[in-house]
């Protein structure tokens, strides 16, 4: 049993004030839109329609929770950088995003999610610069590998680690394939670390 194969719709959240009082931690993914988030959380909990796939990119504007049970959650943030969606929703979504970011205490790890084929835009450097004063791990899964050779993706995740071996040390990063089912373990070997550790700290306070 994976650490996401129980994982269940809870609730979608479109105002910090509407945050969930659970008790538990909260691990969150995040990506630039069309970089392949729904379909590797999909993935993850071998689920095909647990996080909702758009043919538009950036149609998730909300924070989608799932429970992962344990009082423990995933929470799925809207898609950044992507154009065509209205100015207003825009700016809602991103001062939701960048505050539930940095002063959600219940969170205890981020997720972002690259295209293994261009990783690292602006954009997502832009959001590991915002993150990164809270201290909190992150992992980056770059995803899309199926769609290079074995040597173009060893060559991105070698400068992937690279920049983040100089700029955030934080950061840990692997390869994943929705469609190839690979990284699975992986990934769920770094978060399932995170909630652990979490719990272990609870308990011992």
């Amino acid at each position: 049993m994976g650490l996401f194969s129980q994982a269940s719709f809870y609730t979608t959240v479109n105002h910090l004030k509407d945050l969930p009082k659970h008790g538990g931690k909260e691990v969150a993914f995040v990506g630039r839109s069309n970089a392949g988030k729904s379909s590797a959380i999909n993935t993850l909990a071998n689920h095909t329609r647990l996080a909702y796939t758009s043919k538009i990119p950036g149609r998730t504007q909300h924070l989608n929770y799932f429970s992962l049970g344990n009082q423990d959650f995933l929470v799925d943030l809207p898609g950044y950088g992507y154009a065509r969606v209205p100015p207003e929703s825009k700016r809602h979504w991103e001062g939701l995003l960048s505050e539930y970011l940095q002063s959600r205490d219940e969170l205890c790890g981020l997720v972002v999610i690259m295209d293994a084929r261009h990783p690292l835009t602006k954009l997502d450097e832009n959001m590991l610069d915002w993150f990164a004063p809270t201290g909190k791990p992150v992992h980056i899964l770059l995803t899309k590998s199926d769609k290079l050779s074995r040597q173009q993706a060893t060559n991105s995740l070698n400068r992937v680690k690279s920049y983040l071996a100089e700029h955030f040390p934080l950061c840990s990063v692997q390869l994943f394939s929705s469609l190839r089912k690979l990284g699975i373990e992986e990934a769920e070997g770094v978060i399932a670390g995170w909630l652990a550790n979490h719990h272990d700290n609870g308990k011992s306070q």
